[in-house]
């Protein structure tokens, strides 16, 4: 069994020629919406990889919660647990430019509704795969990894978006996932050792005993833990769109890990669908099925 614990929007997204700049109005070359929000993308990756998922979160009493949930539904993630709140469905807004960045901003509505309590009626157990992000109250992530942590499951963090005061949580995670810019902001606040990335995820796997994997785009993926370090390399593409493939990498990482792949197994799959995700605008409708993941790995 795969947990999400996080966060469900819905994605408002506009194609531009270029990102604009302070002050400055672009004309749109297209709009659309999609389902999103960490969570909520990261539960679908883990449902296309194979898990079997479980959300638990928040979406409002509004008409764009149904939509906000297609996609989960359509997946079969089990959404028993995802409560309506007063709190609008959390929104967010996307500009994706001519290369495929993206800029993102993030109403969250009902995610900041999700709280300890919510995790009341769920019993985790062990060796169970529970993904958390930082899109809900800090306090509802902490209480989930204490959780996690007592019922000897598998935690796993991503720590997006960067919140300075969540750099306490990294070191509670049985796996950390940030990128490379959310590292070494998150290495200045837990004053690792180190002049270079490597040397400070290092230092960090082995005063935490946790593994740390930083996710660089198309250079790739490396990852420390006690035992040593491994790098993996991205797929060759020309990207549509980066929206979601970090995500999607946390989603089949979680269902690797659940399915008891090696951490270099794993981390292949999860790189590989990465990739894949960055081929087609917005984020749920990117995600790759297994199939798709497994003959890109065969033809790499």
């Amino acid at each position: 069994m795969i947990t999400v614990v996080g966060s469900i929007n819905l994605d408002l997204i506009a194609n531009v020629d270029r990102l604009p700049a302070p002050g400055e109005t672009l004309r749109s070359g297209g709009f659309a919406t999609a389902p999103g929000g960490k969570g909520a993308n990261q539960a679908l990756a883990a449902a296309r990889a194979g898990g079997q998922v479980r959300m638990i979160g928040a979406v409002g009493r509004d008409g764009f919660a149904a939509e906000a949930l297609g996609c989960l539904k359509e997946g079969g993630v089990q959404l028993s647990s995802v409560r309506e709140a007063a709190a609008a469905t959390g929104i967010a807004l996307i500009f994706v430019d001519g290369k495929g960045e993206n800029v993102i901003v993030i109403a969250p509505g009902a995610n900041d509704t999700v709280l300890p309590g919510d995790l009341a009626r769920t019993d985790f157990r062990k060796s169970e795969v529970v993904l958390m992000q930082l899109e809900i109250p800090l306090a509802t992530v902490e209480a989930a990894l204490q959780a996690v942590t007592e019922a000897g499951g598998i935690s796993v963090l991503n720590t997006a978006p960067f919140r300075a005061e969540a750099a306490k949580l990294l070191p509670m995670s049985d796996f950390v996932v940030a990128n490379e810019t959310e590292f070494d902001l998150y290495a200045d606040a837990l004053k690792l050792d180190g002049g270079d990335r490597k040397t400070r995820m290092s230092h960090f796997a082995k005063r935490t005993g946790r593994t740390v994997i930083v996710t660089l785009g198309a250079d790739g993926v490396i990852a420390a833990s006690p035992e040593g370090e491994l790098e993996v390399p991205a797929l060759a593409i020309t990207p549509v769109d980066t929206v979601g493939a970090g995500d999607t990498f946390c989603g089949y990482l979680g269902a690797g890990l659940a399915a008891g792949l090696s951490l270099e197994h794993a981390l292949r799959r999860a790189a590989a669908a990465g990739s894949l995700a960055c081929l087609k605008p917005g984020a749920q409708p990117a995600v790759p099925s297994a199939k798709e993941v497994d003959e890109a790995l065969a033809d790499a």
